[in-house]
């Protein structure tokens, strides 16, 4: 078959699954990764025969596609922060919103040297690094429960070249906090979707992507921010700052919790106007 042919039968099998633009922007990837091809180069060579290797790779990518494996899983990568990381099933894909929360972070840490941080749930090591990436002074550490995520986490932080202190740690066993020292900067986008949500979720979600990650029970939905809150009380520094992913549906719940401490809290919108972002200091 001719490339033309099969960006063809991506486009048109990948409709029903994706909006037009979408189902373009996921073949030029596919096609990027596998062919070597992007933009204007795909038209170019549409005339190309693809050589039985590449015809099986692209099938069998088109296949986990249509049972709706995220493209990234499948490409095994993913541009945050115009860096790039490598992804499995492991972590959570990283989100142009959480990109949001790194800039707070950098704009807070700017200009400032030996500055102590903590990332909390660290997954695909996004978070830390680019602020690493950024803040070349600062002194970066980062935890997660999860084995698997710690060793994609530490493989994108030799990538990218940045060396962040990982640690295995279970944040919501509050007897862990006593080994941690304290810091000028909290961060997380922690788990914070109900169970109970699972059913109004993208099946690429549900199906793919590491529940442990995702979802917290219906009972307690905010544990997370809870622990943090705990956490902060002995170790964030007098004039540190919690930079805090939250819910869109719980954002005035989840400030009320510090709010009720005496810290001072901003409720902040992303790009799209959703209140994802809680900005949290401590009260003068």
């Amino acid at each position: 078959m001719t490339i033309k042919q099969v960006y063809n039968e991506y486009l048109s099998e990948l409709k029903w699954l994706h909006s037009d633009g979408e189902a373009s922007a996921i073949t030029n990837l596919i096609f990027e990764h596998f062919l070597l091809l992007r933009g204007s180069t795909i038209i170019l060579n549409y005339d190309k025969k693809i050589d039985e290797n590449d015809n099986i790779k692209l099938n069998n990518a088109l296949l986990q596609l249509k049972k709706h494996v995220p493209v990234q899983y499948i490409t095994g990568r993913c541009w945050f922060y115009n860096l790039s990381f490598a992804v499995n099933e492991h972590v959570l894909i990283p989100r142009s919103e959480t990109e949001e929360l790194v800039l707070e972070a950098i704009n807070f840490l700017k200009n400032s040297e030996g500055k102590k941080v903590l990332d909390i749930g660290t997954g695909s090591g996004c978070i830390p690094i680019c602020i690493k990436k950024n803040i070349v002074g600062a002194d970066v550490m980062s935890v997660d429960v999860s084995k698997q995520a710690l060793e994609i986490a530490k493989r994108n932080a030799f990538s990218n070249n940045v060396e962040i202190n990982f640690l295995k740690l279970d944040f919501l066993d509050e007897t862990n906090f006593a080994d941690l020292p304290i810091f000028d900067l909290i961060i997380s986008n922690p788990p914070y979707i109900p169970e109970k949500e699972k059913a109004i979720l993208n099946k690429n979600v549900v199906d793919h992507e590491p529940h442990l990650a995702l979802f917290v029970s219906d009972d307690d939905p905010l544990i997370f921010y809870r622990k943090i809150l705990i956490f902060a009380a002995s170790h964030l520094e007098k004039n540190g700052k919690i930079l805090l992913e939250v819910h869109e549906d719980f954002s005035s719940e989840t400030a009320a919790i510090f709010l009720a401490e005496k810290y001072d809290v901003e409720i902040k919108k992303d790009m799209q106007g959703k209140e994802r972002m809680l900005i949290i200091y401590h009260c003068p």
